[in-house]
């Protein structure tokens, strides 16, 4: 099986080329056949989430058997919805179950998640990151932990069965405090809804981070990872493909963190149209208030040729995994999945 991406223009021999799971309309145990074709058409990586379906380790322990060639990971599991040691235990399984193919991704989330849905207090949420990260690194490591933390504190905890390999911290970064933080103490950032000329301002701050830390680019490695979540519409039809991508832009850049941090990274201008009538009530006028510059900048879409090289414009701007989240919109899944590979082969029913 094909373990590198393979399409002819601008990628590493370092970049591995992703895809989101579970895919929506899919059951889980017909998720079985999937990931064996996923890796068949060239797929290196699978990524799950935790929002409001699935949880993200399911599917993953599932593809750890179905699929071991496949490279596996979660963005996001929230730092504040397991307890530091369970989320450790959690950890820990799954890179059992898929010794060196398994990396976690750790995020505050945000607070409809953490408090509206869990009832847990979404309270100073980069430095719970911080603190989970910090105590992740030491017991995933197998050490006794007994530390007092700034939002927790954890006593006399030890894996009775550490990892062989412990998997690689990655950290959900938006904004410069968070993306210095996973420079500085993580093995990568996972960046989500931003442009391809965008990755280049988010990755200069993680590298920032990793100049001054003892993360992946602090102790001399290779640099930190850039994994990036990237909406795809393949569909080729500009106006179905836009409209699509306007109801994922409205639902998501409307969140509060998101809307800082398209401000932060100089589109404000551009979208205080929507966001002033969304919150006036305005659904409709919010999506037509949306440019089709910033749609075309935010959501790959297209025909299959044009999104991939679309997302080598990521690469080439320093991501070093793409990860793919497909919306067939008019398209079949099945063709769509096959459409956007990075190699040959034959997508599941």
């Amino acid at each position: 099986m094909p373990s590198r991406l393979v399409t002819p223009t601008c990628h590493s021999d370092d970049v591995r080329y992703g895809i989101t799971v579970p895919f929506d309309g899919v059951s889980l145990t017909s998720h079985v056949k999937w990931f064996a074709e996923l890796a068949e058409l060239g797929y290196t990586d699978v990524w799950s989430a935790e929002v409001d379906g699935t949880d993200g380790f399911t599917p993953l322990a599932m593809a750890a058997l179905a699929a071991p060639s496949l490279h596996l990971g979660i963005a996001i599991a929230p730092a504040f919805t397991r307890g530091p040691a369970l989320l450790a235990q959690t950890a820990g399984a799954l890179a059992e179950a898929a010794p060196g193919r398994f990396a976690l991704g750790i995020g505050a989330s945000s607070d409809v998640i953490v408090e509206q849905w869990n009832g847990i207090s979404y309270d100073r949420p980069y430095h719970r990151v911080r603190d989970t990260l910090r105590f992740l690194r030491a017991a995933l490591a197998g050490e006794k932990v007994t530390e007092t933390y700034e939002t927790f504190s954890v006593r006399g905890f030890r894996m009775s069965r550490p990892p062989e390999t412990p998997p690689p911290l990655y950290l959900a970064a938006l904004r410069s405090g968070m993306l210095r933080l996973a420079g500085r103490e993580a093995d990568g950032a996972i960046l989500n809804w931003l442009s391809a000329e965008d990755v280049r301002t988010a990755v200069t701050e993680v590298a920032r981070g990793a100049a001054k830390g003892a993360g992946a680019g602090g102790a001399g490695g290779p640099g930190p990872d850039i994994v990036t979540r990237i909406f795809v519409v393949p569909d080729p039809d500009p106006a179905s493909a836009r409209a699509i991508a306007r109801r994922l832009i409205a639902a998501y850049l409307n969140v509060p963190a998101y809307a800082e941090f398209h401000r932060w990274l100089g589109r404000g201008p551009e979208l205080e149209g929507m966001w002033g009538a969304w919150a006036a009530g305005d659904r409709r006028g919010a999506l037509a208030a949306i440019p089709d510059q910033v749609v075309d900048d935010l959501v790959v879409h297209g025909s299959p040729e044009a999104c991939r090289a679309h997302v080598d414009r990521y690469v080439a701007n320093g991501v070093t995994v793409p990860v793919l989240l497909v919306v067939p919109g008019q398209v079949d899944l099945a063709e769509a999945v096959r459409g956007l590979a990075p190699a040959g082969g034959a997508a599941g029913d």
